[in-house]
């Protein structure tokens, strides 16, 4: 067990259980801590932008740091228990495996998934990440993004498979056609071999993008044309959610 780190944790408990700014002495003697160890702790908090001191005192307390944390958390559980019932209508729809994600710098993250029947399936982990770039869920959080974003990727990217998009121009040209049509597709596996899905984004209430709800299996069953098809499901789930989360539409 770490002991600083635990201490840490304590400290910052502490504090936001607490009304009013706290000093050193008066911290070390709540927590038996030394008053250099609160010292250091405070002072490594507030290089990492937790906590902060109050101009010309020598008390401290937290910024909004942890209500920031918190907050990604909340929504997060909130999105995941809005998105269910349209999660399901679209496994009854299609079929095929329901993935919801979060876009997270490069990466996506999946929180939530309903697994296909079938037997040949999209194999995914609830808390697993994929890059953005190489998946359909990637690809339609990507779409609601300035350009500017894209630049954080590097000008060649990673060949997972045989069809990944290893350029910004082919990625770029991916994202544009993913806001024509509102929704991102991935014919043939980019990131896994064999895998074909479709995905769109959900916003906010302030038309921000939040998520993406997708679908995906093999694409030995799942053709080009069927793609298309699943697509009208998958933008209904979006708005679905989209519209529970009180987005009203653009002007």
């Amino acid at each position: 067990m770490d002991k600083a780190f635990i201490k840490g944790l304590r400290l910052l408990e502490t504090l936001a259980a607490s009304e009013t700014p706290r000093g050193v002495t008066d911290l070390a003697n709540e927590l038996s801590f030394t008053k250099s160890n609160v010292h250091r702790l405070l002072s490594t908090l507030q290089q990492q932008g937790y906590v902060r001191q109050i101009e010309g005192q020598s008390t401290y307390r937290l910024t909004t740091r942890i209500w920031e944390l918190g907050s990604q958390v909340i929504r997060r559980m909130d999105l995941i228990e809005i998105a269910q019932p349209s999660m399901q209508r679209l496994a009854e729809a299609t079929g095929e495996t329901i993935h919801l994600s979060i876009l997270d710098g490069l990466e996506v993250v999946y929180l939530e998934k309903i697994e296909s029947a079938h037997h040949i399936r999209a194999h995914t982990s609830v808390g697993s990440r994929a890059p953005a770039y190489a998946v359909a869920t990637g690809k339609a959080m990507l779409a609601h993004m300035p350009d500017a974003y894209l630049d954080r990727f590097p000008d060649r990217l990673h060949r997972y498979t045989a069809t990944t998009r290893a350029t910004l121009q082919e990625l770029r040209a991916d994202i544009e056609k993913a806001r024509q049509d509102g929704y991102a597709i991935v014919p043939h596996g980019e990131w896994r071999e064999g895998i074909a899905a479709c995905a769109s984004a959900i916003l906010g209430r302030s038309g921000q993008m939040v998520g993406a709800i997708g679908m995906s299996g093999p694409d030995t069953r799942i053709k080009r044309q069927q793609i298309k098809q699943f697509s009208v499901h998958v933008l209904e789930a979006a708005q679905s959610i989209s519209l529970a989360l009180g987005y009203l539409g653009r002007n």
